[in-house]
């Protein structure tokens, strides 16, 4: 073996490995869990493994990790907000379930916007709030991490 494959070999053991890394921290953050608005899917301090999306890819029923919404609830405590997607753009307005759309003029849910609930009843969410931005969309719960 030449010095030059033996260069190469070594730079293939560098850069495979923190490409690899790159690639997976671009993709997946992991979060932590803060507070009990999603009991009893998820607790207070489970960390969750989030794939980064684009606002067009979240589904209803999907869990989100959304960026600034936080500073909406709680006068900015935290970093983000985790809550499951009830209604995506297109969706029927969910009325019945969220009292701060019931006089909403839509029959859907406008583009560019989400209905965002915690699983437990007293959650801060759009039941209060009304529709969040989609722009603040970091990622979709992909689970819950041991």
């Amino acid at each position: 073996m030449t010095a030059a494959w033996i260069a190469l070999a070594a730079a293939l053991l560098v850069a495979v490995p923190v490409g690899l890394l790159w690639w997976i921290r671009s993709r997946f953050v992991v979060v932590t869990v803060n507070g009990g608005s999603m009991r009893p899917t998820y607790e207070p301090g489970d960390r969750v493994l989030v794939r980064r999306v684009a606002a067009g890819r979240v589904r209803a029923g999907d869990v989100v990790l959304m960026a600034s919404a936080a500073p909406v609830l709680r006068g900015g405590e935290g970093l983000g907000l985790v809550k499951r997607a009830l209604a995506v753009p297109g969706d029927p307005v969910p009325r019945e379930r969220v009292p701060a759309l019931a006089g909403a003029r839509e029959h859907t849910v406008p583009e560019g916007r989400v209905v965002l609930v915690g699983d437990h009843p007293g959650s801060d969410d759009s039941r209060q709030y009304g529709y969040f931005p989609l722009a603040d969309l970091l990622g979709v719960v992909v689970r819950k991490l041991p």
